[in-house]
């Protein structure tokens, strides 16, 4: 998976400061995933750049839950160059359908001892710990190729708490394993239990997943480039200044419950479709509020908010049977092929790579 070309020049646009997000899923992320495997080609058509990554063209990326691990994969640095990305889009995608159906797999000993769920987490952690080892073995935060953003919520201090490359490089600290980074932002509440990471000071911290109050990470993004240096000329960008990238993997699809069946519903009830509405509504929530932002600077061509449909699918994070795996990776592609993300990933492109002014 190394560059077969270290040398190729990139053809990217210096003016703005390019910004990819990332939402929570789990298993779902493999929709995201898809969708920029069809960005990176037309990244790779455009340039002439066969090697062409989706690391090379942002400034920053933010992700949550499953949109931090795909972060990790993007700014993962070559061992032969490491200012270059080691992983293409393929990469992540076949990560999902190579280790999704063991991560997210129950021992009839572990459904016993935890009465299903009801009594402790769901999926033990071995499997996921175990597939995000092989992957980023002992790279660290701050050997990343560029700035990221990644939520994590910490319960004992009662506060969110942000893996960032740009502040592990000048903090000890602030650097963690790459492997406990993608394991915290993941560790989804009911799913897999929380983890104590350790920095690389020796400060530990019991995190859980970041999509409990950042599902959407685009908004925070936003506001840590807001006070970034990311090269001479884009310091502290605005909306003015960016182009923002946010992609989702639910689309609008409705929960379908109905007051009938939910009305009387109690704590049991209520756990597994709480998460969901609760990401959901922070990530419509996010997207209204960035909207509004570059609207009142008359930019609106430069936040671009990609949600695609499920299709066939199925919408749980954690089905991850050969059938729903094939259903989610079809149903990036789908979107991917739609004619209003066609135009999208046309003009992110654009963006991307040309600093002529685009006729909006």
């Amino acid at each position: 998976m190394t560059l077969e070309n270290q040398n190729h020049p990139i053809d990217r646009n210096e003016k703005l400061t390019r910004i990819l997000c990332i939402d929570g899923g789990g298993i779902r992320g493999i929709i995201p995933a898809q969708i920029l495997v069809a960005l990176e080609k037309k990244l790779r058509n455009a340039t002439n750049n066969p090697q062409a990554r989706i690391g090379d063209y942002f400034d920053m990326i933010a992700g949550t839950s499953t949109g931090g691990i795909l972060t990790c994969f993007y700014l993962m640095p070559d061992k032969v160059n490491p200012t270059k990305p080691l992983y293409k889009a393929e990469d992540a995608v076949d990560f999902y359908m190579q280790h999704g159906g063991n991560i997210f797999s129950v021992p009839f000993s572990h459904k016993v001892r935890t009465m299903g769920g009801l009594t402790d987490e769901k999926y033990p952690a071995k499997n996921i710990e175990n597939a995000l080892q092989s992957t980023f073995g002992k790279t660290t935060l701050k050997e990343l190729i560029k700035p990221c953003l990644i939520t994590a919520f910490d319960v004992f201090e009662g506060k969110a708490h942000f893996f960032r490359q740009h502040e592990a490089i000048k903090n000890e600290g602030d650097d963690y394993y790459l492997t406990d980074v993608t394991r915290a932002t993941s560790a989804a509440p009911t799913y897999f239990e929380s983890p104590f990471v350790q920095s690389m000071s020796g400060v530990t911290r019991p995190l859980i997943d970041g999509g409990v109050f950042a599902n959407n990470p685009a908004m925070c993004a936003y506001a840590e480039a807001r006070k970034m240096k990311f090269s001479p000329g884009k310091h502290n960008p605005t909306a003015m200044d960016m182009l923002l990238v946010s992609i989702g993997n639910i689309g609008t699809n409705k929960m379908g419950f109905q007051h009938q069946k939910v009305k009387n519903w109690g704590i049991i009830e209520w756990i597994k479709p709480l998460i969901d509405i609760m990401m959901s509504g922070v990530s419509q929530t996010v997207h209204y509020q960035l909207l509004q932002l570059f609207k009142a600077e008359d930019v609106t061509k430069q936040y671009v908010r990609i949600d695609p449909e499920l299709y066939t699918a199925k919408a749980d994070m954690d089905d991850a049977s050969p059938r729903n795996l094939a259903a989610l990776k079809e149903a990036g592609t789908r979107a991917s092929e739609l004619d209003d993300i066609q135009d999208k990933l046309d003009r992110i492109v654009k963006l991307l790579i040309s600093e002529e002014p685009m006729p909006f």
